[in-house]
């Protein structure tokens, strides 16, 4: 049996994207899709147009830079934003997931997945750059000591943005927190 990889990385159930230096250079119709946009729009474009900031972006990419270097691999939750039609603008949760083809210039050429998770955990407040990451570290189990050591802030910063997502969740506990966070 022949298999037309074209037309698998087309079909597939989830967004794909291949990139050179961290742009697009092919994308599959589920990626177009979630973010409602088409192939044309995407080709050649920064994978910045998928994020809520610049500063979001610049940051991601300077994380996860070592991570690709040191396993080749890379895997987060993250919200990302809708490009065009009715949902223009709207923040998503996304999980995303990344191979390296070259661990030595890791942004140089790379495959990536992406897997709506709206359904699931829907956005319900309007979170700054920085809660969005704080929450997103939460949500995987890690401590402020962790978060501030990954994020390259004190923990004492995180606790506050903690207790800001807190406020916004109406959540009395951390672990109150993270089930609002995951249940939407």
């Amino acid at each position: 049996m022949d298999i037309n990889y074209r037309l698998a990385f087309d079909l597939a159930p989830i967004g794909l994207a291949l990139s050179s230096n961290r742009s697009i250079t092919d994308c599959n119709q589920r990626l177009c899709e979630m973010f409602g946009t088409t192939h044309d729009q995407l080709i050649g474009q920064s994978f910045q147009v998928l994020y809520p900031s610049a500063d979001e972006f610049e940051r991601t990419g300077a994380r996860i830079a070592p991570i690709l270097n040191r396993n080749g691999t890379y895997a987060d939750d993250r919200i990302m934003r809708r490009m065009d039609g009715r949902l223009k603008g709207e923040a998503f949760w996304c999980h995303v997931s990344g191979r390296a083809l070259n661990r030595d210039a890791p942004h140089e050429a790379g495959i990536w997945s992406f897997e709506d998770l709206s359904a699931q955990r829907p956005v319900k407040a309007e979170l700054t750059a920085r809660e969005r990451e704080v929450a997103a570290y939460l949500m995987q189990g890690l401590t402020s000591k962790q978060i501030g050591k990954t994020l390259t802030i004190s923990h004492r910063t995180v606790e506050i943005y903690r207790a800001r997502l807190m406020r916004k969740y109406k959540s009395s506990t951390t672990g109150d927190l993270v089930h609002k966070l995951m249940s939407g």
